[in-house]
């Protein structure tokens, strides 16, 4: 596996190949389970998903910053450098005016750019919505051969509408921070499209990278679907600001109300890209000057953002992207841009393999190990066999014993798997009630309810409670499910205390609801919605327009929200004693083998030899089974590239 510290591009390839080679483990484990008798269609079920979530598997960057501060600019220095020209418009008088997401389309295998158009706002359909109607978005197909058609296409994304203010207000902008049309007095400028989708066959892109680019404040401002769902989701966010300007008060309100605040969950990070450190470099006073400017500028900035010093990388995209074109590597050092790279690598990738690794290869051990507990336990009783077959003769009584006594475990193992059957049952019923109190019937009911409210009340402190109510009613729901959820649990950890004190499964422990996540998320989204209410612009919007959006938006968010809580829901009470059921599964089926297996040995008549041979030959092919096992073992344990590399290496530069 290639760990070179060099570029993003050589760590996300190794991330890639990591996950491939986690994919091919667990296809082996499958295979393995299925060769030694121990599959099932509920570990068919649980090894399903886990394929699932490597394979669909994303890493989303978001770039967030004030217009002109180099956001688009550093998004093609970072990526689109081998073109050898800009590919998306960041040159002065040219920049991305809308949301833009850049990633590869894996299932229509194709590069090509969609754009919804500015007027859709008017509609009452959210972008979410929006992107299961084709009709609605302009599509061009991109020419991946061609960088110069290419880049021409995507100029598009920099487009703009010159319309009366009445028209912009209408759409959502704010008079105020609109760009006055010099060509057409009274008129104003803005963004041509509301959304830009850019699939593009890029390494990075292919492998599950998706990179999200925002305009500056106005446009954060007024599509409220990009500050509810879109911003958020995004694993990390890089904050675009510039070294000639510093902080302004522009970049502090995007800070403040989008970026670090209760409402935010980048859970691998926010990180400030102070950008264009150039105009700091200064060839009269020397590079120890220069170096000393740009420490200064670092703490200051960090300071003005709260954040570490450390989470504050000085960078020139420009510069950085000339050097890559050029193959100049002393500019490309000095641009910083491999630091920030560096950033990506050892903060954003390490922290997302960190999870999978949590989530899903501590999921797969505990499998695994139950299954070698069983295959121990298949090889003690062959080696008890093979003692019985020691003497030139068969030791028959000895055999008889054995199958007495594996006949005893396996009716132990068949009560236990009738009264986990029977627990299970019961913990059906009890997921019953779970699903009841996160049913999409409660949830559409709580939407009616407060569209009633709303489309009822003519001011807007009515307004303001009928939104709050909504939330009232899911939070509710969540922490009723959350209480509901502690008691089966608990009911849960006794069975498994029970089970443990019978048997040698010590290792098993139950499965966790995890439900604590969900009202976590419910409340963040309460937090945005308060946030929403209050906003001026959303104050003075028209009753039915504010309606609209609040239902696209906010309720919209919530139902994903929601449906999530419902898988769990409904997942959980299969699941919760899958572990004690597995192993109680797999303990009976290879007692169930021993006794047919030795009763043979007492009838057959075969000699001592014979038996001896055969015995051998599966105890050897047993350990075959436990060295592969161990194998599999020893690869799922494996850390992942990115977080091996951060035990070894620092970033460079920051000091």
């Amino acid at each position: 596996m290639n760990n070179n510290k060099g570029s993003l591009s050589q760590q996300v390839e190794a991330y890639h190949s990591w996950k491939k080679e986690l994919i091919r483990q667990i296809s082996r484990y499958r295979l393995w389970l299925q060769d030694n008798d121990l599959f099932s269609d509920d570990i068919n079920s649980r090894i399903r998903r886990g394929l699932e979530l490597l394979i669909e598997d994303e890493l989303t960057i978001a770039f967030v910053g004030e217009y002109s501060r180099g956001k688009t600019e550093l998004i093609n220095a970072l990526f689109f450098a081998e073109y050898g020209q800009r590919m998306l418009p960041s040159q002065a008088g040219r920049t991305t005016m809308c949301p833009t997401e850049l990633f590869f389309d894996r299932h229509q295998n194709a590069s090509y750019l969609l754009l919804l158009p500015i007027e859709t706002r008017r509609g009452d359909r959210s972008l979410q919505q929006l992107q299961q109607e084709p009709d609605q978005w302009i599509r061009h197909d991109l020419d991946e051969h061609s960088p110069e058609l290419m880049g021409k296409v995507l100029a598009e994304v920099a487009e703009t509408k010159s319309v009366p203010p009445g028209v912009a207000k209408g759409l959502g902008f704010q008079d105020n921070m609109l760009e006055p049309d010099r060509d057409k007095p009274g008129h104003v400028l803005i963004p041509a499209w509301r959304n830009a989708q850019i699939s593009i066959r890029h390494p990075l892109f292919e492998r599950g990278l998706r990179i999200l680019d925002t305009p500056g404040l106005n446009a954060l401002g007024s599509e409220p679907e990009l500050t509810v769902s879109m911003l958020p989701r995004a694993h990390a966010v890089i904050f675009l600001l510039s070294a000639d300007t510093g902080v302004t008060a522009s970049d502090m309100a995007i800070w403040k109300e989008h970026i670090s605040n209760a409402r935010s969950d980048h859970k691998a990070g926010r990180f400030a890209a102070l950008n264009k450190i150039d105009v700091l470099w200064d060839d009269l006073q020397g590079d120890i000057h220069t170096r000393e400017s740009i420490k200064a500028m670092r703490r200051y900035t960090a300071s003005q953002l709260g954040i570490e010093q450390s989470d504050v990388l000085p960078v020139s995209a420009k510069q950085g992207l000339i050097a890559r074109v050029k193959k100049d590597e002393p500019l490309l050092h000095r641009s910083q841009l491999l630091d920030l790279e560096q950033l990506i690598i050892n903060r954003i990738l390490s922290h997302k393999e960190e999870l999978i690794t949590q989530n899903l290869t501590g999921d797969l051990l505990g499998m695994l190990q139950n299954s070698q507990a069983a295959m121990e336990t298949r090889l003690a009783a062959l080696r008890e066999e093979r003692q019985a077959c020691t003497k030139p003769a068969l030791d028959h009584q000895a055999l008889r014993q054995l199958a007495d006594r594996a006949q005893q475990d396996y009716e132990f193992y068949y009560k236990k798997l009738i009264a986990l059957r029977s627990s299970r049952r019961l913990m059906q019923s009890q997921g019953a009630m779970l699903k009841d109190l996160v049913s999409p019937e409660r949830f559409e009911s709580h939407v009616e309810t407060t569209r009633t409210m709303m489309t009822g009340s003519w001011t807007t402190i009515g307004m303001n409670q009928a939104m709050n109510h909504f939330f009232e009613l899911v939070e509710n729901d969540l922490n009723n499910l959350l209480n509901e959820g502690r008691l089966a649990e608990k009911m849960v950890a006794a069975i498994y205390r029970r089970y443990n004190e019978d048997t040698r499964a010590r290792h098993l422990e139950p499965l966790p609801l995890k439900a604590g996540r969900h009202v976590t998320a419910i409340r963040n989204l309460r937090t945005k919605a308060a946030h929403f209410r209050r906003a001026p612009r959303n104050m003075l919007t028209e009753q039915s327009l504010l309606t609209r959006r609040f239902f696209n938006v906010l309720v919209g968010e919530a139902r994903t929200l929601h449906k999530r809580v419902r898988k769990d829901a409904e997942r959980w009470p299969e699941e919760a004693l899958l572990p004690i059921m597995q192993y109680s599964m797999e303990q009976k089926r290879l007692l169930e083998h021993q006794v047919r297996r030795v009763r043979d040995m007492v009838r057959n008549k075969k000699s001592s030899k014979d038996e001896r041979y055969r015995l051998d030959g599966a105890i050897a092919d047993l350990y075959r089974q436990l060295e592969l096992a161990d194998a599999m073992r020893s690869r799922f344990g494996e850390p992942p590239p990115a977080l091996e590399q951060s035990n070894v290496i620092s970033i460079s530069g920051i000091a």
